[in-house]
């Protein structure tokens, strides 16, 4: 193997790593400012939605260093076993909780 061949490896290597820590970090910042987990309780267009799947990749950097918030699917709260997702886009509000 020559020696090109095994820096292309290794920076290979350390970008799918530092991609993969990206998509984890956008996921985690999901999950904390925004509320978002797997089967959060969605409202959109006045229907309540299980989220299944969060598209971290079309979340964009805002004027002041924030993330809008990310594009959603997922499947109607009153069919939880629909088996396909239904695409929300970014016109979504996590469903607030009556606390007693």
């Amino acid at each position: 193997m020559e020696y090109g061949d095994s820096v292309q490896k290794v920076l290979l290597r350390k970008i799918r790593k530092a991609e993969q820590d990206l998509m984890q970090l956008k996921l985690d910042y999901c999950r904390f400012v925004f509320g978002l987990t797997h089967r959060a309780r969605v409202v959109s267009g006045g229907a309540t939605y299980l989220v299944l799947s969060v598209d971290v990749e079309s979340m964009a950097t805002t004027d002041d260093g924030a993330f809008t918030r990310p594009s959603v699917a997922g499947v109607p709260a009153d069919k939880p076993n629909q088996t396909e997702p239904v695409p929300l886009g970014t016109d979504w509000m996590l469903e607030q909780q009556n606390k007693s």
